[in-house]
Parts: structure tokens; sequence; C-alpha cells
């Protein structure tokens, strides 16, 4: 059975490496999409330091997404397509760094 190690958080690239790592062996031999978002949530927010959310949004339609998966605060169960951040990512196809969520035109709290 798997159980999380604690990892050095001082060396980022190497405290991610090793995340990627013990994410790898919590997934091994797992086929199941929602139990893999579920373990892959869990062990993000258990992990990453002052984390107050990590999870998954599905896309549900072609204009929507669905909450999937998560650790945290109480979310969003659907986002509009360009709505928020995660609905902005997947308007503009592409992946998204943002360091203040607050400062986001259109956040949704």
């Amino acid at each position: 059975m798997f159980a999380a190690t604690a990892i050095d958080t001082k060396d980022k690239p190497a405290f991610y490496k090793e995340l990627a790592a013990q994410l790898k062996a919590l997934l091994e031999g797992e086929g199941d999409s929602v139990a893999n978002a579920a373990n892959t949530a869990a062990l993000i927010y258990q992990m990453v330091p002052d984390l107050n959310w990590a999870g998954f949004y599905f896309l549900a339609s072609d204009d929507e997404l669905v909450l999937g998966p998560f650790q945290g605060k109480p979310a969003c169960v659907r986002i509009a397509v360009g709505k928020g951040v995660c609905g902005r990512a997947l308007e503009l196809d592409m992946s998204m760094l943002v360091k203040d969520v607050n400062e986001f035109p259109g956040h949704i709290a």
C-alpha cells in the first residue's frame, strides 16, 4: 500500500520531481480516471505547503466545466467556458499560472 513521505520544500525543482515520483507510485496499476483524480488531488493537497485547494474540473460539454474530485474548501460546481481562471484557461486552450487569483479579472470566489 502507498504511503506518502515528507519532501523537503527548500529546493522547488527537487520537490516537484519527488512529488511526481510519489504520484506515479500512488497511481500505478489504477486505470479509473475518477479514482486517480481523487488521489492526485489528495496527494497534492497533503504535500504542497500553504495550499488551500487542489482538484479537477472536467469538461462536461463544449461550454461548461463540472467539478470533479478535490480537497479543500467547497467550490463552484459548474463553470462556464471563459469564466474564472479555469474557464479562461479552457477558452484560451492553455495552462495558466496565476500568482494571486484574487487579482485575476473575473475570478470566481
